[in-house]
């Protein structure tokens, strides 16, 4: 089971920037022992737990880039056009005899170069002459339109980075060595719950005062996306024994613990006391927004991450409090969010020293330059300004204020996963 110091963090205190909650998260979590091996069809998304060294060069032998004529660099035309005689015809998938001195090979892409030619002229750039010769100009340069053995990954080379989390051309790259199974880290295991009397299942009896809950549905798809088994605990009350009961169970059998809502400094805010009562919990007060109060701690070795009960607070901290820890937990290379540079259409003023996120929606400018366009309202409980935007205007703990025309960062939805 992944393990966590219970050191990391101080109580109280200034916020903590996101930068440095990323920096201790990545530091102090250990990765979940345990790897299997999947098909190249299973290993999508998963994380490779060894380097991959090449077995094989690739591509594996010299070929042809296009369709054309394949000749020995010695006897490239060098003062005027030059007519050759055709020796051989090689299709892709077929071998080729060695080129003979003075002739041509019509080859076509993919086609294995026949020993002695390095150069390859397009057949575009000939002239087939009426007795059957072609004629090749000058100039071409030596090595053109020919792939070398190794040109892509030389054999012995590393091909995958363990840690990577495997993508479609990662699976491809494996299957182009020959490779049909790899060794990957086992999925971590992560124990979701709501929390609060305020909330009830969808579909369930809900009383005037009560919101059916959302985030626990939310959290358990942005972990499945990231390659998590998830148990879904349902919904806690606010009763601390209950509380401390369900944490010290989860901690069994889970690599991480997540939870929403309880997690303010309020008097009916339990979930505190209710870590502290079979664990360790200090409070992680991010200067972020939305998403300022966040939970963090240690029951029984297990991390434990309280998120705040606004969905969009939620959503903001899993980005930068969870997928990080998550990565840690799987054994995964760090995967750094990058915002990309758009225009603000709007403005917008906040406090310095504290890292802010805008909904917001892309449009097509006049010049063609990406326009971040605001969503209209405000608050962190707007479903809605999640549901209709494209993502996040990333704005930095030194910035004050935006005005219309400004050059912002932009984080696709899609990055944050």
């Amino acid at each position: 089971m992944a393990q966590l110091s219970d050191d990391c963090f101080a109580f109280g205190g200034a916020l903590m920037s996101v930068d440095e909650a990323v920096a201790l998260i990545r530091a102090r979590v250990t990765a979940v022992a345990g790897i299997e091996q999947l098909s190249l069809q299973e290993a999508d998304g998963r994380v490779l737990a060894d380097a991959l060294h090449a077995p094989v060069p690739l591509p594996l032998f010299a070929n042809s880039a296009v369709d054309g004529y394949a000749l020995s660099s010695a006897d490239l035309p060098k003062d005027a056009p030059r007519a050759f005689a055709v020796s051989q015809r090689i299709q892709a998938g077929a071998r080729a005899a060695p080129i003979m001195p003075g002739t041509i090979a019509r080859i076509f892409t993919g086609a294995p170069m026949p020993a002695g030619a390095d150069t390859v002229f397009m057949q575009e750039d000939v002239e087939i002459q009426a007795d059957g010769r072609v004629l090749l100009p000058k100039g071409l340069k030596p090595g053109a339109n020919m792939r070398p053995a190794g040109e892509d990954v030389a054999k012995g080379a590393l091909a995958i980075a363990a840690g990577t989390r495997l993508r479609p051309q990662h699976v491809a790259l494996a299957a182009a060595l020959g490779l049909t199974r790899l060794d990957v880290r086992r999925r971590i295991r992560v124990a979701v719950f709501s929390t609060g009397n305020e909330v009830v299942a969808p579909g369930a009896p809900r009383d005037d005062a009560q919101l059916f809950d959302s985030n626990r549905f939310m959290l358990a798809a942005l972990l499945r996306r990231m390659g998590c088994e998830i148990s879904d605990l349902g919904i806690l009350r606010d009763d601390r024994a209950a509380l401390s009961s369900a944490l010290a169970d989860a901690a069994q059998a889970h690599d991480l613990i997540l939870t929403s809502g309880g997690v303010s400094t309020g008097e009916e805010d339990h979930m505190r006391a209710a870590v502290e009562q079979v664990g360790s919990l200090v409070l992680w007060r991010m200067a972020i927004k939305p998403g300022r109060p966040v939970a963090m701690g240690v029951v029984a070795g297990t991390p434990f991450i309280g998120l705040p009960g606004n969905p969009v607070a939620s959503f903001v901290t899993f980005a930068y409090v969870v997928r990080p820890i998550v990565l840690a937990l799987a054994g995964a290379l760090p995967e750094p969010i990058v915002a990309l540079p758009v225009r603000a259409d709007f403005a917008y003023r906040k406090k310095k020293g504290r890292r802010e996120y805008v909904r917001a929606s892309l449009q097509k400018s006049s010049d063609g330059i990406p326009l971040a366009v605001k969503f209209p309202r405000e608050g962190a409980g707007l479903l809605s300004s999640l549901a209709e935007t494209d993502g996040l205007i990333e704005l930095g703990e030194e910035i004050e204020k935006v005005s219309p025309g400004e050059s912002v960062g932009f984080l696709p939805y899609a990055s944050l996963i």
